[in-house]
């Protein structure tokens, strides 16, 4: 299978192409097309040239388009999601609820266009300002040139996607290189809903050429990134005055205090420690909890750890396969060695089958082990004990990052505390902090980012406040 890239409303050739292979068996899946610079270039003036008819067309219209996709999407479900675990190495089960939750993004988009308004300013509340009448508006950007990686391929193109076609402008995205089926998948339903040319465009290929292009033109208005926290400081650097929006690395961690019910917890932070091999910006990394229960928790979750299956992404019972790269799989390999070498004890996995690193828990990890104070990204977590609420909070916060944390208690007072004192962009009471649903604002504090997701807030990332104001006197 030989791809395009989708500049203008067309499928158009490139003059070289890389082959994309399987992350789980090596196997070829796609030629995919590597654009130039002076391709990239004709995808931004395409953006840019169509940027007046999306910033004009009227709300229903927009609504109807994204409406359409979503429908779309559902129908071809099951296609997007063995795209997803072809490509990305997710197993299929995950990738299912990854196209549920796409198609929902794309449903909250299309509702949101529909939603975007000012307020009325009463300007007598301050002298001078009798006889006058006052109101804002929301108004398109114009370009946003997105960027994105390749654990979620689908739902986090919508984040960027949905909210741009929502809020009337035009975009240029360059998808992860792993995972750009996911990407051309989307353009194509998208080219079936009526979205005009030039409004989305699509280029794959090396970050130093179409990523860096996007993000130093100055037609292009907004960049949205999700990735690691040196590539996006690195665009924060380059952007000038774009507007940015990144969503960057975290290690996310969870405090499980005194009196809570451990067997029914288990289950779910195992879930958040390993869905999709840890390959998450929010999956759970580090566990912090109260000496009363630490013995029975380690216990359980050791047990509940070792029900899961690895094997073949497609095989619907697979709950582990394999990391995005071998590279990734090594480094992991590495950093377990290390903290080991610091004095933690593997609990349980600790050792990879080619691209397959079996789900870890570490025990009694050091803060300055790399697999405790940076981003794993890979099925490894920590369990640590604590003597209380306060070690715990500490211990959270004693982090670069910040995008979401979780706390399991049955105290009313403890969930209001660690609610005010952790540091993170979102704190999850009685949840893993890998919890998220698509319409809620999503983004971090610290070297986790700057700026908000979900549907609505992103939006408002995406479009500028106008002020009119009317001199009746």
């Amino acid at each position: 299978m030989k791809k395009k890239l989708f500049i203008g409303g067309e499928w158009l050739e490139a003059d070289t192409y890389f082959t994309l292979k399987s992350p789980y068996n090596g196997e070829a899946i796609a030629e995919i097309p590597m654009a130039s610079e002076q391709e990239v270039d004709r995808a931004i003036t395409a953006a840019y040239e169509a940027r007046e008819t999306m910033a004009r067309m009227p709300a229903h219209k927009r609504w109807a388009i994204l409406d359409s996709l979503s429908r779309l999407l559902e129908q071809r479900a099951d296609e997007a999601a063995r795209i997803i675990a072809t490509e990305a190495a997710k197993p299929i089960k995950t990738a299912r609820a990854e196209v549920d939750r796409t198609v929902q993004t794309y449903r909250f988009a299309a509702e949101e266009a529909k939603r975007i308004h000012g307020e009325t300013l009463p300007l007598d509340a301050a002298p001078g300002g009798e006889g006058r009448v006052a109101y804002t508006v929301r108004e398109p950007l114009g370009v946003v040139g997105a960027i994105t990686p390749f654990n979620f391929p689908m739902n986090l193109v919508a984040h960027k996607v949905g909210p741009a076609i929502a809020s009337g402008n035009t975009l240029v995205l360059k998808p992860a290189s792993q995972t750009p089926l996911s990407a051309y998948f989307i353009a194509e339903l998208l080219e079936q809903a009526g979205l005009p040319a030039g409004a989305l465009n699509v280029v794959t290929g090396s970050g130093s050429k179409v990523g860096d292009k996007i993000v130093q033109d100055e037609r292009v208005k907004v960049i949205t990134f999700t990735g690691s926290p040196p590539v996006g400081i690195g665009i924060r650097n380059r952007a000038g005055l774009k507007r940015v929006t990144l969503e960057l690395g975290s290690n996310s961690a969870v405090i499980v205090d005194k009196g809570v019910p451990v067997s029914k917890i288990v289950p779910r932070c195992v879930t958040g420690a390993f869905s999709f091999q840890g390959q998450v910006c929010i999956s759970l990394q580090r566990i912090y909890v109260h000496e009363q229960v630490y013995d029975d928790f380690v216990t359980e979750f050791v047990k509940v750890t070792g029900g899961m299956k690895s094997g073949d992404p497609l095989d619907p019972d697979t709950d582990i396969t394999a990391m995005i790269s071998p590279g990734d799989v090594s480094r992991s390999l590495e950093w377990i060695e290390e903290a080991v070498d610091h004095g933690a004890k593997v609990a349980c996995g600790g050792k990879a089958e080619g691209n397959v690193l079996e789900p870890t828990v570490l025990l009694g990890v050091e803060a300055v082990s790399k697999v405790s104070c940076q981003e794993a990204f890979a099925p490894i977590v920590l369990i640590n004990k604590i003597r209380d609420l306060q070690e715990g909070i500490r211990l959270v916060n004693e982090s670069r990052f910040g995008l979401q944390a979780g706390i399991y208690t049955e105290n009313i007072h403890n969930a209001l505390e660690a609610a005010e004192k952790l540091h993170v962009g979102g704190v999850i009471v009685n949840d893993i902090p890998t919890f998220r649903v698509d319409h809620m604002p999503y983004g971090g504090v610290k070297e986790s980012g700057f700026g908000r997701e979900g549907v609505k807030y992103a939006i408002e990332e995406m479009t500028e406040l106008k002020l009119v104001v009317f001199n009746r006197n």
